[in-house]
């Protein structure tokens, strides 16, 4: 068979780039191939409509094997991932219950949140109570100011079970720039706690203990590049200062989780954690770590600690592109981003509940939730392959395009004093509160679609009353102090859409949009939909038509049903006669617009019509005027 396939393919003779370049060229009809083809990513490079073997030849990312230095294809020779489950503890019994249960229905790794001042040894023993340390991965997060206290209470605990130490693992989430990030408050004495963490986690060896919290970029609107290079200076600020205190740099780069959020953006994504993997290796290579161990084949031939070089990376959903309208589309995004995951080979993953950001979850959505990766191992058989991407021309290249980016990030925030100081300066807030201000601008313009919300919207539903007090206590933190610092925006992407559609349903008013269709059908039918999808953004009830005869007619029905605003769907070539005959029919009777940008607007616009909507009209800004008109806050 293959050398069939060898003689079949000898018949067909080699395209070259130049060739299928020329082709391209031609098809466009003289449309520029940079504007119509070649995708601008927002993230710093741009990306082509095709890639082939020659874009790939000179990488160094294409030599190397899973579980081998620079680690771009994973650091171990499996994908066997595991599937997390976050528990935040309100009742220690309870929570307990709740995660025995859990570990019969496929969960192998537990998150749980615990408030800083429910941390002692009692409720601890309560909360594992017929948990097998050894046997399921144990993830810890409280108040920084706690993380040691929990260490020492863990160990003590675990080693009163006579638990096998190497073989417990899990992590403590110390993160000492959370207070600076999100709440805006200054933690100048950082470096004494995180050493004193990261000596009191060696006595939990497989245990991590210094947590590089990544998600925090993603969950504020974060480009991917961005999530990435901040979360390396991040790491090496972590890195540097405790060697600099007298670590040594393979005890401490092996004691450092990546916890990063995962968007839809499904190629980037994969490229991101690959990319994340190789240039952490390289940064904790810079540090020359030596080995502990003779035996280990890993630090052949210079005796270096390249085991110390793996990065352990847990990946969480996004919250920042979820949505309270259409919430199941919620299901579609989170499955996407635990695919792309999953194919990056992250070592665990946690899939965000459909309805977390309007609801405390329930056991449906939980139970959904964990069953999206269980789909992914069970049906898909994602974890009995190594990483597929390797050898593709598109993700290889977009693997070395997203670390260009990271690495440049990178380096400018070293160059500025560090991940310390930058934060301090306010640069890292204000750069991920720019780039989700200008990610939310391209969502009001349409540019970034969220299904739902700002395109296709379901016209009838009504989310006011499935909006729910939520009780959480996802931030475990007591600690008091006032804000001087710049923090993170964790605004979703959706959040201006919905307030604007919350607001007409809190109204008590339903505004109708009535589409008066005539002339060209093919025309008037493609601009009612636009219109019908436009206005349904703001909970308006649409009104579509088939087509009317006259203008007169069409205005006679809109205000038969009652309609406050008119919109004249038609063609461009139309709107020069129809226009100035429906908005003089109507009369002032309720809003009138024109679905389009025709060439005549200016004619039309001397004529008193000014209202337009089409492909480049701003929806948000446009739907807040016409709230504004109709008398909704």
């Amino acid at each position: 068979m293959a050398e069939l396939k060898e003689k079949l393919f000898s018949e067909f003779a080699p395209v070259s780039t130049e060739e299928w370049m020329a082709k391209i060229t031609a098809d466009l009809k003289g449309a520029p191939f940079e504007k119509k083809l070649v995708w601008k990513t927002g993230e710093g490079f741009d990306v082509n409509p095709f890639y082939r073997a020659e874009d790939i030849e000179s990488l160094k990312t294409t030599t190397s094997l899973p579980g081998e230095f620079p680690y771009v294809r994973g650091t171990k020779k499996d994908n066997d991932w595991k599937v997390r489950q976050n528990i935040e503890v309100t009742c220690f019994k309870g929570a307990n219950e709740k995660a025995l249960d859990l570990l019969n229905k496929g969960v192998t790794s537990l998150g749980f949140v615990i408030q800083s001042e429910d941390v002692n040894a009692e409720n601890i023993a309560t909360l594992l109570n017929g948990i097998c340390p050894e046997s399921v991965e144990l993830n810890f997060k409280t108040c920084h100011r706690k993380a040691e206290q929990l260490i020492n209470i863990l160990a003590d605990y675990l080693n009163a079970k006579n638990a096998d130490l190497k073989k417990c693992y899990g992590s403590v989430n110390y993160d000492p720039f959370k207070r600076m990030l999100v709440k805006g408050k200054t933690n100048d004495n950082w470096v004494a706690n995180a050493v004193a963490v990261f000596n009191a986690g060696k006595a939990l060896p497989r245990y991590k203990v210094l947590s590089v919290n990544a998600f925090y970029f993603n969950n504020a609107g974060s480009y991917i590049t961005q999530e990435l290079g901040y979360a390396l200076a991040w790491g090496n600020e972590l890195l540097a200062k405790l060697v600099e205190a007298g670590c040594r740099a393979d005890e401490v780069a092996k004691k450092i989780k990546f916890n990063f959020g995962v968007g839809s953006n499904y190629f980037l994504e994969i490229a991101k954690f690959r990319a994340a993997r190789w240039l952490w290796a390289e940064i904790v290579a810079a540090y020359e770590p030596k080995c502990q161990h003779e035996d280990c084949p890993n630090n052949k031939p210079d005796g270096l600690c390249r085991c110390a070089a793996k990065m352990h990376i847990h990946a969480q959903t996004s919250e920042w592109n979820m949505t309270v309208y259409d919430a199941h589309v919620n299901l579609l995004r989170t499955q996407t981003e635990a695919m792309s995951a999953a194919l990056a080979g992250v070592d665990s993953i946690t899939v965000r509940p459909f309805d977390k950001i309007f609801k405390n979850p329930d056991d449906f959505s939980e139970r959904i939730a964990r069953n999206q990766q269980l789909l992914l191992k069970e049906e898909c058989h994602l974890d009995k392959v190594v990483d597929p991407s390797a050898g593709s021309y598109y993700l290889e290249t977009l693997t070395v395009s997203v670390a260009d980016v990271a690495w440049k990030l990178f380096v400018e925030t070293e160059e500025k004093g560090g991940f310390f100081a930058a934060v301090m300066a306010g640069d890292v807030q204000n750069a991920v509160n720019a780039s989700s201000n200008a990610r939310k601008a391209a969502i009001a313009t349409r540019k970034e679609v969220l299904l739902g919300t700002n395109q296709f919207p379901n016209f009838t539903e009504l989310a006011a009353s499935k909006i729910e007090v939520k009780t959480s206590v996802s931030d475990p933190c007591a600690c008091n102090s006032d804000e001087t610092l710049p923090k993170l925006n964790f605004e979703r992407g959706a959040s201006a859409f919905e307030a604007l559609r919350l607001a007409t349903e809190n109204s008590g008013k339903t505004p109708k949009a009535f589409m008066l269709t005539i002339g060209n059908l093919a025309m008037r039918l493609a601009r009612s939909q636009f219109s019908c999808n436009f206005f349904g953004c703001a909970g308006y009830k649409v009104i579509d038509n088939l087509g009317f005869e006259t203008v007169e007619a069409g205005v006679e029905a809109a205000v038969a049903a009652g309609a406050e605003i008119v919109v004249l769907c038609s063609s461009d070539d139309e709107y020069a006669e129809l226009a100035p005959a429906a908005f003089k029919a109507l009369n002032g009777r309720a809003e009138f617009v024109v679905a389009g940008m025709p060439a005549c607007m200016d004619e039309l616009k001397a004529q008193g019509i000014t209202q337009y909507i089409n492909v480049r009209s701003n929806v948000l800004e446009t739907l807040k005027a016409f709230n504004a008109k109709l008398g909704i806050a």
